[in-house]
């Protein structure tokens, strides 16, 4: 299952006073099926539409539909980046609309200095799942799952051929409901193929994986 990252050009802040106090928002087209994105992509709508329920349901309807500003190269959101609450995610055609609540952590405090500033950004989501080859571009597998429907990010108009080797640098397994990257995966089947009979061999194991790891880390893969 590889990373995949999708980008909208522009969102619409909205910024209300309620109670004397700013209240940020930003509303606008997170998710399109049934058209080739910008990176050859094809997601169809029928795939998209049982994601944003299972989302809307899992995590929309309990608060928990946090999304980040940046744009992070794993489907795992980290807490300590969240910088919106997802609010609402609905269907319109083949776009699927959202509305998301800017919260006041400091990376939410970032995004309304620029909306105050009338910077333009976007929004990207994130998932994980299989690509098919057709005729008319990459097709998104059945096994996607949807990650996040929007992280904030800066106006991705910029070079295409950084976000596609961003976005799809990494393979993704599932391990009994936990995505893992492919690379920690491959460690783990070394070490249960290997059969070990003494404490030492399993040691001298124990450290070559544990160089394995080190090698891969210092080269600068993200193991999670």
């Amino acid at each position: 299952m590889k990373f995949i990252a999708e980008f909208v050009e522009h969102v619409k802040p909205l910024v209300e006073s309620v109670g004397g106090q700013k209240q940020y928002q930003i509303e606008g087209v997170f998710l399109q099926a049934e058209v080739k994105n910008r990176n050859g992509r094809i997601y169809p709508f029928g795939v998209l539409e049982r994601e944003v329920h299972r989302y809307n349901e899992e995590y929309v309807k309990q608060n928990r539909a946090l999304g980040e500003l940046g744009h992070p190269d794993s489907p795992h959101i980290n807490l300590d980046r969240v910088s919106h609450m997802i609010t609402k995610l609905e269907t319109n055609g083949t776009d699927f609309v959202g509305r998301a609540k800017i919260m006041d952590t400091p990376y939410g405090k970032i995004v309304k200095s620029f909306i105050d500033e009338g910077v333009k950004f976007g929004v990207s989501s994130r998932g994980v799942g299989s690509l098919n080859d057709s005729a008319r571009g990459d097709v998104v597998g059945d096994d996607f799952y949807l990650a996040t429907a929007a992280d904030i990010v800066a106006d991705p108009s910029a070079p295409e051929a950084f976000v596609r080797g961003l976005s799809e640098g990494k393979e993704w397994l599932w391990d009994n409901g936990t995505l893992m990257t492919a690379q920690l995966e491959q460690l783990q089947r070394e070490v249960t193929r290997t059969s070990v009979k003494t404490k030492s061999q399993s040691r001298k194991l124990e450290m070559k994986v544990y160089e394995d790891f080190m090698r891969r880390l210092i080269k600068g893969t993200r193991v999670l």
